[in-house]
């Protein structure tokens, strides 16, 4: 796979499934160099017989569908280019799609009510005079902002505090009835009332974000995720809340008197018991570093959540909730690079129901009809059905990109320096080498390399580079005790784990040259990267991208800095210089090139800007690359031709400073 080939990279959505069990249908996105953006439709997918997937909607950017619980209709969310996504309905059957809001900031989500009647979705209501809501007040024309709390902005939203996502509740147009025109003028210069879309009832409103809605079987409560605790600014907690969905009463916290939760997802089971995954995080409320994420199960109003998975061995943190059968729900346990389809009963049974390297996207049902979206070595995205002798594979959307050359990852695992297993991934390229090697490290730290198709390591191996990538301690999927490890000591046991598992790959596989490595990464990958190349100098030369480099200048920065630096390096400031970048960059005489966007606020480019200005007044070649109007999602969501650009850059830096037999100079 080449740069130029990012187009052929699909994603599938979680499957929505008929009820009736015939057919499936998903969203199918791919990033499109023509329009510069993600593109894609909704397609059907047949269940029994012989017949083809076919694409069942023609919009710019469909996702998200659902089918009615009769399954008459689908309920998708649809984009024009530059426009928020809009919530719209079509007839199963198909037909044109019946548009169902017209909201100034879009819809992020939805659910059906039981009866099929009405959809309940959230959305950011916009503060009066901002955002599009004066015609001729653009966002520099709109007033000052007034902030009084610690988190005020998201990234890849920017300010948050003046539009708050809030839940709402719409009818259900009849998408068979005779379409509505607009009037022309009469004579008299009146005219009629235009067509327009339903009036959404809100639901929900205050200065907190309300989202992650789920029904009642018996439509008449909503379930949603909320923080509106007085310490909401110093902490992480969120609740479950119930609201009528008549009107008739007040939110009521669900969860917030049995214990400290941060919610991550929640679905009401078929027999009524409403299911919650959260993370535990203490008294303070802010101990999340390396927290998985357990299922609970509440079976009544008023009662405490009942803990249904081990948070030590089970980590629901990427996982929806979805119900199956009578008295069990369907999760995706994050384990050793992979997510893993997992039946929980609300006895507290656990079954798995997929392999340890299967990719589990989402998962769609009807009655014992599971259809789940996957990724493997072979594809970025497809859909199968589950059954019990594993997954039958139904759709190919891969095959061009396989076509234009996929290489699969050979599973490794190192020892350690102290015995410590590490366990990763090499993906290496043809011929027998000697090969440059690239070693890879991945964001969050609580986060994992899987064995799936990677882009990145895909387009580097292409390119000549053997590329490494492992799961070092502080990463997910292993445990807590492998994540929490390095808690406040950050650049200790997980710079050992990445440099074991590297001298591990160079000793065990054929054709890697030991003389010729670069290192690279991405946030805390970035880190890592900069805190290894001012610790071990055998590198030819380095990639820092969106790195947390300055923990100090992170906190009132960051869109998390008000509690990440805290926990992950702590509070006391010469502690904080003992696992800081910025603090050793001194030391670093590697070539680097530092690669950021302009509107990051995870790790805001204030990171790459001084410590790029550090390299090159220590005199080490150095080169800062800065993407407009990207923030920390660029690699994996961005502008597709910023992400192409970004491989061309990377591959640049690589063919000057190692070169390989197809990437020099």
């Amino acid at each position: 796979m080449k740069a130029a080939d990012l187009g052929l990279l699909t994603s599938v959505s979680t499957p929505t499934v008929h009820p009736g069990g015939t057919r499936a249908v998903v969203s199918v996105t791919h990033p499109s160099l023509e329009a510069d953006a993600a593109v894609g439709q909704l397609w059907s997918i047949p269940l029994t017989g012989h017949a083809a997937p076919r694409r069942v909607t023609r919009g710019f950017r469909d996702t998200a569908p659902r089918f009615s619980p009769d399954g008459r209709l689908i309920a998708f969310l649809r984009a024009v280019p530059k426009s928020a996504p809009q919530l719209y309905v079509v007839d199963a059957a198909g037909g044109e799609p019946v548009q169902v809001t017209d909201r100034t900031l879009g819809v992020s989500e939805f659910a059906w009510a039981p009866d099929g009647r009405s959809l309940a979705f959230v959305s950011r209501e916009p503060e009066q005079g901002r955002y599009g809501t004066v015609e001729g007040i653009d966002p520099n024309g709109e007033p000052a902002r007034r902030i009084r709390t610690l988190k005020y902005q998201a990234n890849g939203l920017g300010y948050i505090v003046d539009r708050r996502a809030h839940v709402f509740l719409v009818a259900v147009p009849d998408v068979w009835a005779e379409p509505a025109v607009a009037p022309v003028p009469q004579p008299d210069g009146s005219t009629g009332e235009k067509p327009g879309v339903p009036d959404a009832r809100q639901l929900t409103s205050g200065e907190w974000d309300d989202t992650t809605i789920a029904f009642a079987p018996d439509g008449a409560t909503l379930a949603f995720v909320s923080a509106r605790h007085e310490g909401r600014d110093d902490d992480l907690r969120s609740n479950v809340f119930l609201v009528p969905v008549d009107g008739s009463g007040e939110p009521v916290d669900a969860t917030g008197g049995h214990g400290d939760f941060s919610v991550v997802a929640l679905q009401y089971g078929l027999n009524g018991v409403l299911y919650v995954s959260a993370q535990e995080v203490g008294e303070s409320g802010r101990d999340f570093v390396a927290r998985n994420t357990a299922l609970y199960a509440i079976d009544r109003p008023g009662a405490a959540p009942l803990l249904l998975t081990d948070p030590e061995t089970v980590d629901l943190t990427e996982s929806d909730i979805v119900a199956y059968g009578d008295d069990a729900v369907l999760v995706a346990d994050r384990r050793r690079g992979a997510l893993v389809l997992t039946r929980v009963t609300s006895a507290g049974d656990v079954e798995r129901l997929t392999d340890d390297t299967t990719v589990v996207g989402g998962v769609g049902t009807a009655g014992e009809v599971v259809v789940a979206s996957i990724a493997d070595a072979g594809t970025a995205g497809d859909v199968a059905l589950v059954t019990d002798g594993g997954l039958t594979r139904l759709t190919d959307f891969s095959r061009a990109v396989r076509a234009a050359g996929v290489i699969a990852p050979r599973e490794l695992t190192v020892t350690g320096a102290d015995g410590y297993p590490v366990h990763g991934w090499a993906v290496l390229p043809e011929g027998e080498g000697p090969h440059p090697v690239l070693l890879n490290i991945h964001g969050g730290p609580f986060a994992a390399y899987t064995g799936a198709l990677f882009d990145e390591a895909q387009v580097y191996a292409a390119a000549g580079y053997a590329v490494l990538m492992c799961n070092p301690r502080g990463s997910a999927g292993y445990g807590q005790e492998h994540g929490r490890v390095i808690r406040q000591r950050m650049g200790t046991v997980d710079l050992d784990d990445v440099l074991a598992f590297l001298d591990g790959a160079l000793a065990q596989l054929p054709g890697l040259d030991a003389e010729r490595v670069g290192v690279m990464g991405g946030s805390y990958g970035g880190y890592l990267t900069a805190w290894t190349i001012a610790h071990d100098h055998r590198f030819a030369a380095a990639i820092v991208e969106r790195g947390y480099l300055d923990p100090e200048a992170f906190i009132g920065t960051s869109d998390i800095g008000s509690f990440f630096s805290d926990e992950y390096t702590g509070t006391d400031p010469e502690h904080i210089r003992t696992q800081s970048p910025q603090a050793v960059v001194d030391r670093v005489t590697t070539p680097t090139l530092v690669l950021h966007s302009s509107s990051d606020l995870r790790c805001p480019l204030g990171q790459a800007e001084r410590y790029y200005a550090a390299l090159k007044r220590n005199g080490v070649e150095a080169e800062l690359v800065i993407f407009p109007g990207e923030d920390h999602e660029l690699s994996r969501s961005g502008r597709p031709r910023h992400r192409r650009e970004r491989f061309e850059i990377i591959l640049d830096w690589w063919a000057r400073h190692l070169p390989s037999r197809t990437n020099r100079v």
